[in-house]
């Protein structure tokens, strides 16, 4: 068992100015909290963290971190809560302790490739602190160093958890001494048969590769410096389970793992790189079809390196890596990673710009001469556009950053989400339009009497959730529109002393003429105002129909009485070559001749007409079988308008004489005028005007603007209500 002051003479080594009363008061709460427990080994609790706090001083990490290695499990394994952490400890140290506990309480589920993805990305996304995932990695490094205590079961349980969350991870942030620890401590359990194998064979090509490689480096070193190039020399031998992964996807036997051992050559410039390749290969024999110019040709995620894979003297394979000390900082640091053209994964990924400073900072804390500063501060948001719920069977669900329950629910299932009324956040009841977080345990409430709002599309955020109530909404206006449709065709006929009943046979037959295939649809054109009754009615009977309108002007007596109803058919606005349409002018932006403007169906009451710069419109247009094209008439009715104008003045006396006057002398018509003060500072003057198209507008506005101590005029669409409330 490490002694406290084995790690305490540890950490004073590379941090002479460490605060080591805070390391030894974290010793004895620990050693306190965790008195009497006894793990599986037989040994004190205390020596496991003992022993993690051990494995973060060896990264030379900050004695806050190491000081959370000695806490990480008090608040998960004994009484000791949060609060008195942050009470003993301060802020920092308990936010660490909080996240690695947090960490800890996941239940990883599932082992299929994608969940074991959105695991790690969970993982990272539930911390803001580096330091945690630090810990938690040392913590099951050294589990697993004790994981033959455990049940069989649970071993492999443990061992592949690892493979599948913690391995990858680690590789992420550029720590390979700790994924290899990692991966063949998961190996030993996962496929003992097969560790043991690889494991006899790889110490017997291990026994005689360090002296090899001192031999090939040694050779190699007298070679350049004859031909006067300075190169730096590091060699590596394969670790088990990766020789083992290799083995087995290229089904081959060791000998022939050509990179088994590796030595990298590093030099000041290209043109040395293209000269110790010469050299190599003049020395030994290379294989054929093993040298590979990544320099003049790099990857697609800009890994640069010469390789050649050579026989030996004695018929021993080793492979050579050689590139600039640049290039060695570009594959090395995460800018689109080494590992990933390890793993064939030649594609550029956004994660590795976020991993790209990390795997550099974490390389860099081993030269800092304040390891106490390094890291103390460091925030992180790795995964700032997505966040990552849980199911209650432990299921991650990842929805974009801002999510409510609402996408939780559709991304669960279409109709659980149509269903949805309520959630339970970790046990706690919440609202729909709650924003979930990571590492949130979700469970729906349903009804089967409920049905989407069109309000949950102002909050949620996924295209999944969007896209379904969307088309809930399309479908239960089309049941309503075909409902309204035949009740409106059913009293029109009636008007004309038609019974559609014995016209059935009819009706059928004429459907083609109205670009419809079946009578509900011809029933939902009607609804929604595209086609008026009195169209059909006419195709069905027109002597009939043209009887009863008599000497009538061209409006039909049914588009009369509805306009009475309703309100009036705008003539200046006409739809798609029909004027039968009931149409009107949206009040929320009230478009007048001259503007560009767009129709909307709105079910039993006609078209909407509606400025293309309106704010509804968005919003109104969530099918795009609703857009109509609507256009002024060209017969010259241009028609007057009446437009509310909002003017902001200075308080002076006259000005709202001025204003009437102006408008007056360019013989506008002033429907209404209403003034006020606004905290005795400025005027507003609220005032309706009959215009005539839009340059009559526009010329209105110029000369209000040129009165003396007008400040700002402007029409009072819905947007200018809402932004002079707020």
């Amino acid at each position: 068992m490490i002694r406290f002051e084995d790690l305490e003479e540890k950490v004073q080594r590379y941090h002479p100015e460490a605060d080591l009363e805070l390391l030894r008061k974290a010793y004895v709460f620990s050693a306190r909290e965790h008195k009497g427990q006894i793990r599986l080994s037989g040994e004190p609790y205390l020596s496991h963290p003992l022993k993690v706090a051990h494995i973060l001083a060896e990264m030379k990490l900050d004695v806050a971190c190491v000081s959370v290695g000695l806490l990480h499990d008090v608040v998960e394994d004994t009484l000791t809560s949060l609060d008195t952490i942050r009470e003993y400890f301060g802020e920092d140290i308990a936010h660490l302790v909080d996240g690695v506990t947090k960490i800890s309480q996941i239940q990883f589920a599932s082992r299929q490739e994608k969940q074991a993805e959105n695991f790690r990305k969970l993982l990272l996304a539930m911390v803001d602190d580096i330091r945690v995932i630090l810990v938690k990695l040392a913590d099951r490094l050294h589990n697993l160093n004790t994981l033959q205590y455990l049940p069989a079961e649970k071993r492999k349980m443990i061992a592949q958890e690892t493979l599948d969350i913690y391995v990858p991870i680690a590789h992420r942030l550029g720590m390979a001494k700790l994924r290899g620890e990692l991966e063949d401590l998961a190996f030993q359990y996962l496929n003992p048969g097969a560790f043991q194998n690889i494991s006899a064979q790889v110490e017997k090509r291990r026994a005689n590769s360090h002296e090899f490689s001192q031999e090939v480096m040694k050779a190699m070193q007298e070679r350049f410096r004859e031909q006067n190039i300075e190169a730096e020399m590091k060699s590596r031998i394969k670790g088990i389970y990766s020789t083992y992964k290799k083995m087995k996807r290229q089904e081959i036997s060791i000998d022939q793992v050509y990179d088994f051992n590796a030595i990298r050559v590093l030099v000041n410039s290209v043109r040395d790189c293209y000269t110790v390749l010469g050299i190599v290969n003049n020395m030994w024999k290379p294989i054929p079809r093993r040298i590979k110019d990544f320099i003049a040709s790099p990857l697609s995620n800009r890994y640069q390196s010469l390789h050649t894979t050579v026989i030996g003297h004695d018929g021993h394979p080793f492979e050579l890596q050689i590139r600039t000390h640049e290039m060695n900082q570009v594959a090395e640091k995460g800018i689109a990673a080494h590992w990933k053209y390890k793993e064939g994964k030649l594609e550029e990924d956004k994660d590795d710009k976020r991993f790209q400073w990390l795997r550099q900072l974490l390389e860099w804390q081993h030269e800092v001469k304040d390891p106490h500063q390094f890291l103390s501060n460091l925030k992180i948001d790795l995964y700032p556009e997505e966040v990552y719920p849980l199911t209650p069977k432990g299921e991650v669900i990842t929805l974009p950053r801002g999510s409510t329950t609402v996408d939780f629910a559709y991304a669960i299932h279409t109709e659980v989400g149509n269903k949805s009324v309520g959630a339970r956040v970790n046990g706690r009841i919440v609202p729909l339009k709650y924003r979930v977080s990571n590492g949130d345990i979700i469970e729906i409430v349903t009804s089967s009497e409920a049905h989407p709002r069109r309000d949950w599309l102002n909050d949620v955020k996924s295209s999944r959730a969007r896209s379904a109530i969307r088309r809930w909404i399309n479908v239960k206006q089309k049941e309503e529109a075909i409902e309204m449709g035949r009740k409106l065709l059913e009293t029109n006929a009636r008007s004309y002393k038609l019974n559609l009943k014995s016209y059935k046979d009819k009706l059928e037959s004429m459907l083609p003429d109205f670009n419809v295939s079946q009578m509900e649809d011809l029933f939902a054109r009607i609804g929604f105002g595209k086609i008026s009754p009195r169209q059909v009615l006419k195709k069905l009977e027109p002597s009939k129909v043209e009887e009863q309108e008599g000497e009538e002007s061209g409006t039909s007596r049914v588009t009369q009485m509805v306009n009475k109803v309703l309100r009036r058919s705008d003539t200046a606005i006409q739809v798609n070559g029909y004027d039968d349409l009931l149409v009107y002018r949206a009040q929320c932006c009230n478009p007048i001749r001259g503007e560009e403007i767009i129709g909307y169906i709105t079910t039993g009451r006609g078209i909407s007409v509606h400025s293309v710069d309106c704010p509804s419109v968005e919003k109104l247009l969530l099918n795009p079988e609703w857009k109509v094209q609507v256009k002024w008439t060209e017969d010259g009715k241009k028609g007057i308008y009446p437009i509310r104008l909002l003017i902001s003045t200075e308080d002076r006396t006259g000005i709202l004489a001025d204003v009437t006057s102006a408008v007056s002398q360019i013989d506008t018509n002033i429907v209404n005028v209403n003034a006020q003060t606004v905290d005795d500072r400025y005027g507003v003057i609220d005032m309706t005007v009959e215009i005539s198209d839009i340059h009559h507008l526009e010329d209105i506005m110029d000369c209000l603007k040129a009165i003396e101590g007008v400040r700002e005029v402007e029409r009072a669409t819905t947007r200018a209500k809402e932004r002079r409330r707020g």
